[in-house]
């Protein structure tokens, strides 16, 4: 049995892989801002407040990450609107992918606050810091740059995650592909391209996070970066 690859059927679809491309990096980007942001106010705030608080920054972790990411969407898309929040399927995919991620963020930055000894928190007392000062400069900055490798695995990893909103009809990436495999019947060229575009796309989103790690934390922390592998999700 032989099979011809014909690669060249998908140039008429370029605008719509074009348009699925612009969205997954649009809502990427999005997400991992928003989603980082939140998890170092969660894990500050989980430092900060014991009791009620601490459980209820854990619970939500611990629910987040024990969930599947495919459910999660299914709640924001389809149970919002039961409550009377309707959002669009672009809308919803941001929100999904930026609780999923914050929740990571927040149990990375956790262990980094964690890895700070308190030998340098006394030091920052005695040099007369207040207390903004110390959790800025002695805690909050050196416990990302201690584990900005593994934010950067969990931000490609949440990346790549933006396929599984082609559920609730976002028209990212792998919709796009979808819909043009539905149109050509070509599932081999059109998977092993997205497949190519994927790969490309991870690549480039850890060259430009090594970037940013090298003008916020040093080249240390960007070599770091660029040689770190991304963890399966659970």
């Amino acid at each position: 049995m032989s099979y011809t690859f014909q690669f060249g059927v998908l140039a008429q679809y370029q605008d719509q892989i074009l348009s699925g491309i612009c969205l997954t990096i649009k809502i990427s980007v999005l997400s991992i801002v928003l989603g980082c942001a939140a998890g170092i106010v969660l894990s500050s705030i989980r430092s900060i407040w014991g009791g009620t608080v601490r459980f209820l920054v854990d619970a939500y972790v611990e629910i987040i990450r024990n969930t599947p990411f495919l459910v999660q969407l299914f709640i924001v898309y389809f149970g919002l609107p039961g409550l009377g929040l309707r959002v669009g399927a672009d809308t919803a995919a941001l929100i999904g992918m930026t609780i999923n991620l914050a929740a990571y963020s927040t149990e990375i930055i956790r262990a980094g606050i964690e890895a700070v000894h308190k030998s340098q928190i006394e030091a920052g007392e005695a040099l007369g810091f207040t207390r903004f000062q110390i959790y800025r400069h002695v805690i909050i900055v050196p416990a990302i740059a201690k584990v900005y490798p593994a934010l950067c695995s969990q931000f490609v990893l949440m990346m790549l995650a933006s396929s599984i909103c082609s559920a609730i009809s976002t028209q990212e990436l792998a919709a796009s592909a979808a819909f043009i495999e539905s149109q050509t019947y070509r599932s081999f060229e059109i998977y092993i391209a997205v497949t190519l575009i994927y790969l490309v796309l991870a690549l480039a989103l850890r060259a430009v996070l090594a970037v940013v790690g090298m003008w916020l934390f040093g080249r240390r922390v960007a070599r770091r970066t660029m040689t770190a592998l991304p963890e399966v999700q659970a």
